[in-house]
């Protein structure tokens, strides 16, 4: 039986996985995956099993959660800011413009949407994974509530704020060990009613990512995919190579998609072919890099801790 703790691991994990799994196929055509035939072997300036900085930045959340013992706002945004400044790899455009700015911690956000207008961008989505484990014992208010103080920390559009507040809340009910799909209507029905039209739309059984409006670089198309890869197979894999097999934002709907299937189908779902090569640099932190038993490590840190 997959128990709690499996499949806390399942979700910071398979989040991770998928991460490196897409990562060389950001942009890239539809079917890519497919058709090169080619996992965890890296490519387009990714080495073997190198996650980007989707799992990066869950990391420095989770870490700043473990060592506050709770959301301390200022220093997972100073973590960030370190990170950044560091010259990671990959950085989303909006992330890297708000995080060097030089405005204060509980301002730049919020002026970044302010003067550009645009800012529900998946960059809250994709570090959700570590937030959600440790959050998920408190409840769905406390959840979605912490989900949407972490987006905000980047993102001013209050979009991302309730895509990042529905998949804690989605996690949280995988790790009850509860269908997350059947928790949908919900999870819905707390998402703020100005928000709640596009979710209700991207989140329905009957629709796919051929109906999508919006890049899936956008935060409720990236979560409406990876709700429809999970809805639409049988196991981790299968869900995560569904994700990765739309093409676009490979990487973060992969990294999205596996939290949900990890939380969903434990770390025993997870192909020990796709953890063995997995490594998470962290620029700015001295030499560290992370390897799946630390990322292991991590998730049964948070999940403790909560």
């Amino acid at each position: 039986m997959t128990t709690r703790l499996d499949r806390a691991v399942g979700a910071v994990l398979g989040s991770a996985v998928g991460d490196a799994l897409g990562a060389p196929y950001e942009f890239g055509p539809a079917g890519e995956l497919d058709a090169r035939g080619s996992e965890m072997r890296g490519g387009g300036g990714w080495d073997p099993g190198e996650a980007t900085d989707d799992t990066q930045m869950a990391v420095l959340v989770g870490e700043s959660l473990l060592d506050h013992g709770g959301l301390e706002l200022p220093d997972v945004f100073d973590r960030f800011r370190r990170w950044a400044a560091a010259g990671p790899k990959d950085i989303g455009l909006q992330t890297e413009q708000v995080l060097t700015s030089g405005d204060p911690w509980d301002l730049a956000a919020a002026l970044h949407f302010q003067v550009n207008a645009r800012a529900a961008g998946n960059g809250s989505l994709m570090r959700a994974s570590t937030s959600a484990v440790f959050f998920a014992a408190a409840g769905q208010q406390a959840t979605m509530d912490a989900a949407r103080r972490l987006a905000a920390l980047t993102h001013g559009d209050p979009a991302a704020w309730e895509g990042t507040a529905l998949l804690h809340e989605l996690v949280r009910a995988a790790l009850d060990g509860a269908d997350p799909l059947e928790r949908l209507p919900q999870a819905l029905s707390a998402v703020a009613p100005e928000q709640r039209e596009r979710y209700d739309r991207v989140l329905a059984p009957d629709w796919h990512p051929g109906l999508a409006t919006e890049f899936n670089g956008a935060v409720w198309p990236c979560l409406g995919s990876a709700v429809w890869a999970l809805r639409t197979t049988a196991g981790f894999p299968e869900a995560v190579r569904a994700a990765v097999n739309l093409g676009g934002d490979t990487d973060t709907v992969a990294a999205v998609t596996g939290a949900l299937a990890g939380a969903r189908y434990g770390r025993e779902a997870i192909p020990p072919e796709w953890t063995a090569p997995l490594h998470v640099p962290l620029p700015g932190f001295g030499d560290r890099v992370l390897d799946a038993r630390s990322l292991h490590d991590l998730a049964t840190r948070l999940a403790g801790a909560a």
